[in-house]
């Protein structure tokens, strides 16, 4: 009775141990390991940043290059394209043998003993004779086994395959990414030019049109002029403010979308320096542009590794229909005293097969090709999808330069107006209203002027990004801020003209 006691406590003290294991409630963050989690991560996300030097001016190609060093969002791409390099580099592995190396020990509290029975009357059991013992109370095994199988070889081949095309994937998101990067940075940066340049010159027209409306509503008291003549003009003040204040919210933002986009901490205070006027019309053959995009666009490019992907698929699902075959070798111990050589070599060779796999094959490979055959369709629909895109971009891109240009004579024929309405105001020829009426003109026309800009800007980012256009860097973190500063400039200073140069088909005449 004790015997059949002890290995109940064993098993009830095991399951007793398993439940309270199982017994896992939530645990939330408290605030303190909230607060000390974000204080870590923005020390992380800024280490590596160069901070900006006192009074630092940052150019167009110094904000790019920032936006590729030290945005948070492009960061995340290269760290997605070196985990597809791991798990391709881990795949490798996955073709070789399996080698496994195995050790135990056995024990029981009785020996493993036997009866024997004559074969003519097996379930007579003569109890009186010695039971014969085969297996020791306690010995210990050790084993070192090599196993291959064909199969598995065949799976992990294909599936390091598709491994290196989803690193080749996940370069060309890289890649999207980075052309969309710079496009926004691009167009910010133009926005956050704008707000630079008139910030102080709203302010002083809010400030000045405020005060006319005070001494405005202080002549209608004292009834000095017409309540008509006066309602008018407070009308036009106020329609000015608005215009004003609706100019200052707009521009208030562009300043903090850039400094997220170049990796520095919202509200920190940044100088510009205004670029020279992209005004190049695009003057390139549109068969040359369509081949370039055709052959460097990484929406594209992607959809044919996507292809190859699936076609690897289909080998796969091939495979899964063929008989597997192992080979096994391997050496063994036992220290059991029963036996008569303790030490043994073994090997094998197994060949297996599901014969459900004659019934599931159709269908398997059914899906495959239907599989393969999407791919090869998104494909071909993605390429007519981008030829629209390339003629759109650079349509785009016209209008917005010819849009830049008539914007920047209407600006420059309101700036002499208000030159010459000044001039007047101070002759005391016209009045206050009329004074920040034309001071509000030319304000909306350089904000006009600067957003055409930022639109050009916008549409130039598009259509290099439809080229698969960017700048040749091997490796972000392994060059320098200054260097990729240059790299970046370069790029910028050929712009468009780059497109002009034929691309490599990898055709012979």
């Amino acid at each position: 009775m004790n015997k059949l006691l002890k290995p109940a406590r064993v098993l009830i003290l095991t399951v007793f141990a398993v439940l309270t294991g199982c017994a896992v409630t939530p645990q939330n963050f408290t605030p303190t390991e909230i607060d000390h989690i974000n204080q870590q991560d923005r020390v992380m996300a800024f280490a590596q940043v160069e901070p900006l030097g006192v009074g630092a001016v940052i150019t167009l190609d110094e904000a790019i290059a920032r936006a590729l060093k030290y945005n948070l969002d492009q960061r995340v791409r290269l760290l997605e394209q070196s985990l597809a390099a791991g798990e391709l580099e881990a795949g490798k592995y996955d073709m070789l043998p399996k080698l496994m190396a195995n050790a135990g020990y056995s024990w029981r509290d009785e020996y493993s003993s036997r009866y024997t029975a004559d074969p003519a009357t097996p379930r007579v059991i003569d109890k009186t004779q010695v039971p014969h013992l085969s297996v020791d109370r306690e010995h210990s095994t050790a084993d070192l086994s090599l196993s291959w199988n064909l199969l598995d070889f065949g799976a992990s081949y294909y599936t390091a395959k598709q491994n290196a095309d989803k690193l080749l994937i996940a370069n060309e998101r890289r890649r999207k990414a980075m052309h969309t990067l710079i496009q926004n940075v691009r167009t910010a940066y133009w926005r956050a030019l704008a707000a630079e340049a008139l910030s102080e010159r709203i302010i002083d027209t809010i400030k000045q049109a405020e005060r006319a409306l005070v001494e405005s509503g202080a002549l209608v008291a004292e009834r000095v002029r017409a309540p008509d003549e006066s309602l008018r003009y407070q009308r036009n003040l106020l329609e000015n403010l608005r215009l004003m204040e609706s100019v200052d919210r707009e521009l208030a933002s562009a300043r903090i979308e850039l400094t997220k986009l170049i990796g520095l901490l919202p509200g920190t205070r940044i100088k510009l320096k205004e670029p020279q006027a992209d005004e190049q019309p695009l003057d390139v053959d549109m068969e040359l542009l369509e081949a370039r995009a055709l052959m460097q666009n990484a929406d594209l490019r992607e959809e044919f590794f996507n292809a190859r992907i699936a076609a690897q698929d289909t080998r796969k699902a091939l495979l899964r229909m063929l008989p597997g075959i192992s080979f096994d070798y391997g050496t063994y111990y036992d220290d059991d005293r029963y036996l008569v050589n303790e030490q043994w070599n073994e090997a094998g060779l197994h060949i297996s097969f599901n014969l459900f796999n004659l019934i599931s094959a159709p269908s398997r490979m059914d899906a495959a090709e239907k599989n393969e055959a999407l791919a090869a369709a998104r494909r071909m629909a993605l390429q007519m999808s981008l030829l629209t895109q390339v003629h759109l971009a650079s349509h785009q891109y016209a209008d917005a330069l010819r849009q830049y240009k008539r914007a920047d004579q209407i600006f420059n024929v309101d700036a002499q107006l208000e030159k010459i309405v000044r001039g007047k105001y101070q002759s005391n020829m016209i009045g206050e209203q009329s004074r920040i009426s034309a001071n509000v003109t030319t304000i909306l026309s350089e904000l006009r002027r600067y957003q055409s800009m930022s639109k050009v800007q916008e549409a130039i980012g598009r259509l290099q990004s439809s080229l698969g256009m960017e700048p040749n860097i091997d490796s972000i973190d392994n060059i320098s801020l200054t260097d990729l500063r240059s790299i970046v400039g370069d790029w910028l200073d050929r712009g468009l003209n780059a497109a002009a140069v034929p691309v490599d088909t990898g055709k012979t005449e």
